[in-house]
């Protein structure tokens, strides 16, 4: 992985065509983001019809934000808050997933937070800034788990700079960058 870049994008923020929206409850997936990898991932339907843009992009993994709209029991949402939808840093998968051989093209969003509870049927909005990487088969699972971790740190560093964050405060479990990234349209009020 030496080869890979540990930041994406450009300083001065997302280029075009970025950023990507997409809406839709969290549906459950294969089962295996929490127990063969250790990695979590929220689900999301690849349809078409509500996303127009997701046929044309190319598979592979993305960074970003996501927002929940976790209800007021949920143990993960924040206590201190009043808002409906709480900001994440998130790193994605669309497409098939190739180690798994999946025939059908999927939407799985790992959010960079420690959750205790599950959430499922809870409206997600991901704002999608960048593109890390295609998607490739993998000799091990080993080796699936170290890209995916790899992945994760990259979105994370990507995200951690002044053009690619939204303003102080917003974003849970990320540090304080003071950004400029326009982020309304992920805490906007449920229609």
């Amino acid at each position: 992985m030496s080869s890979r870049p540990s930041i994406v994008g450009p300083d001065a923020g997302p280029e075009t065509p970025y950023p990507y929206q997409m809406e839709a409850k969290v549906i459950s997936g294969f089962g295996r983001g929490s127990k063969e990898l250790g990695i979590p991932t929220a689900n999301l339907p690849v349809d078409d019809a509500l996303t127009p843009w997701i046929a044309a992009i190319p598979s592979g993994v993305y960074f970003g934000y996501a927002s929940l709209a976790l209800p007021p029991a949920h143990p993960d949402r924040p206590a201190a808050s009043d808002a409906a939808f709480h900001i994440f840093p998130m790193v994605m998968s669309i497409g098939y997933n190739p180690f798994y051989k999946n025939t059908v093209r999927s939407a799985e969003v790992h959010v960079l937070h420690k959750f205790t509870a599950d959430f499922y049927d809870v409206p997600m909005r991901l704002l999608i800034l960048g593109f890390i990487r295609e998607e490739k088969d993998y000799k091990s699972l080993d080796a699936l788990i170290e890209d995916i971790n790899f992945d994760c740190d990259v979105a994370r560093g990507s995200l951690a700079r002044e053009h690619w964050a939204p303003a102080k405060g917003l974003v849970v479990g990320s540090p304080d960058v003071d950004g400029k990234l326009d982020a309304q349209w992920l805490v906007r009020p449920l229609e």
